[in-house]
């Protein structure tokens, strides 16, 4: 029986992989790496680094093939998104397709798999099909969430307060109800300036973990809202591409 494994690599520094993920990358014989393209190789020379840092054992494969275009602007987010898996769907396929019966193959995963990743749901979806056989597992990582609170020495949650987790697009239809601490992710529209002079706290990160990360905090002003976009837009503009998650914080009422 064909093994995959799903290994999260953490949130960009190769300190934060894991005992446990070590090993499994020493128990691999195919690596699979989805290209992005060149904008983006720095996202496939990190994998490389760990391979060469991390894996002791000679000759593994690395098989790359190119992350299908997906829109960035649809009118149906739903469609586009089901569509852009149906073609990441097909190249599991035929990656997974092209291990031996008994070898190992593993997807290094950004951050954790089990936060705002799509490996695990295209791996089922692959098995769905019934057109190749393999079991896998998973191996968890740093998520940018953990990455985040550490670099600014905080916490996700405030005693017995709820947290959420939550996109851009989400936040756009406002504050949700029953959330005091709210992480976002995948917000090219830094939907935080909306929330400016509120009374919330933010915490900003970008390109957690790398030599190229990026820092800021405090309340949430007009001015330090700007100040984000500003240098968002900046690093975006340099390196091609940004990945970046921010925290809110709505402080709790204080007791007497």
């Amino acid at each position: 029986m064909r093994k995959i494994s799903a290994i999260g690599i953490g949130a960009g520094d190769p300190d934060h992989l894991t005992v446990q993920a070590i090993r499994r990358l020493n128990e691999t014989d195919v690596f699979f790496v989805l290209d992005k393209g060149s904008e983006k190789q720095d996202l496939v020379a990190l994998r490389q680094e760990i391979l060469d840092r991390f894996v002791e054992q000679p000759g593994y494969r690395v098989v790359r093939a190119p992350d299908p275009e997906r829109d960035r602007t649809p009118d149906d987010y739903r469609k586009a998104v089901a569509d852009w898996h149906r073609l990441r769907t097909d190249v599991y396929e035929n990656m997974i397709a092209s291990l031996g019966p008994d070898e190992r193959g593993a997807f290094l995963v950004w951050g954790d798999p089990a936060l705002y990743d799509s490996t695990l749901t295209l791996l089922d979806a692959v098995l769905d099909r019934g057109t190749v056989e393999f079991e896998y597992d998973v191996i968890p990582g740093v998520s940018s969430v953990a990455a985040l609170t550490s670099r600014h020495r905080t916490t996700m949650n405030q005693i017995g307060r709820p947290v959420l987790v939550t996109t851009g697009r989400r936040l756009e239809a406002g504050w949700p109800a029953d959330a005091d601490d709210v992480f976002v992710m995948l917000d090219a529209g830094c939907t935080f300036s909306q929330f400016a002079d509120t009374g919330l706290e933010i915490y900003w990160g970008a390109y957690l973990g790398t030599p190229d990360e990026l820092l800021l905090s405090g309340p949430l002003t007009a001015a330090l809202a700007e100040e984000i976009r500003s240098v968002r837009a900046s690093a975006r503009s340099r390196k091609g591409w940004i990945m970046d998650i921010y925290h809110l914080r709505r402080p709790a009422p204080s007791r007497t």
